[in-house]
């Protein structure tokens, strides 16, 4: 069965998630929705792009992921759905859905060339994208797409070496997915040294460490205390690994 899965950099209070929600369940009633994230990178689709290609993995095949960072709404970007390894992407042509389509191996680009009988200038979550999606996902989306090609994404990177995400408990995730290679190495931000560690109590109490995230990326922790403050990170900053 198909499922909607919801990635927006809406906030947790507010109406905006509950409107999509809304139109969603008019349109499909009995399709699951599912509220992954609500504050992804605020209006910073290119972070939020590397943190969505790494949660999917998480999702089944025929996945719907509704996804809106999109601070150029009203604008002239496309409003696009991503065909990508069996899942299904709707949301803003702006860099949001690239990485996805980068790590994929097949892909499939469609413009919505659909438009509903109003359409908020400001809100194509919930007038333009959640209806379309809620059609996707009953299989009544005829008519709605104009398939395209693209080959301008040679130069999007398929990993990010920089900060892309704050959890609750202030451990940065990166847009580094894990690899073989890291193991063992240090890591380095702000000009500060960190080593790898497997777990939080592998490390003694607020000392910083790196790891292998749940979800397969490169993610900075202290034990016990919060890595954004204590190592004075900041979205977009950079990382690396020191070469021995």
């Amino acid at each position: 069965m198909k499922g909607i899965v919801l990635f927006t950099d809406f906030g947790p209070f507010g109406p905006y998630i509950g409107q999509m929600e809304s139109v969603v369940q008019l349109t499909a009633p009995n399709v699951p929705v599912i509220n992954l994230l609500s504050n992804a990178p605020t209006a910073d689709p290119r972070s939020s792009s590397y943190l969505l290609a790494a949660l999917r993995h998480s999702f089944p095949v025929n996945s719907i992921f509704l996804a809106v960072v999109d601070p150029g709404v009203g604008g002239e970007r496309k409003a696009v759905v991503l065909q990508a390894s069996g899942q299904t992407f709707v949301g803003p042509d702006n860099g949001l859905l690239n990485t996805v389509a980068v790590q994929s191996q097949d892909t499939q680009w469609s413009e919505i060339v659909w438009r509903p009988e109003y359409c908020s200038m400001s809100f194509h979550g919930r007038d333009l994208f959640a209806p379309v999606a809620a059609k996707l996902a009953t299989d009544a989306a005829d008519d709605l797409l104009q398939p395209f090609d693209r080959n301008d994404l040679n130069d999007w990177p398929h990993d990010l070496a920089a900060v892309i995400y704050f959890d609750h408990y202030g451990n940065a995730m990166t847009g580094l997915r894990y690899r073989e290679a890291y193991f063992g190495k240090t890591l380095t931000v702000n000009g500060i040294a960190i080593k790898q560690a497997d777990t939080f109590s592998a490390v003694t109490e607020q000392q910083a460490f790196w790891y292998k995230n749940s979800s397969g990326l490169v993610e900075i922790a202290v034990n016990k205390g919060r890595a954004e403050q204590q190592l004075a990170l900041r979205m977009g900053v950079e990382v690396s690994f020191l070469v021995v």
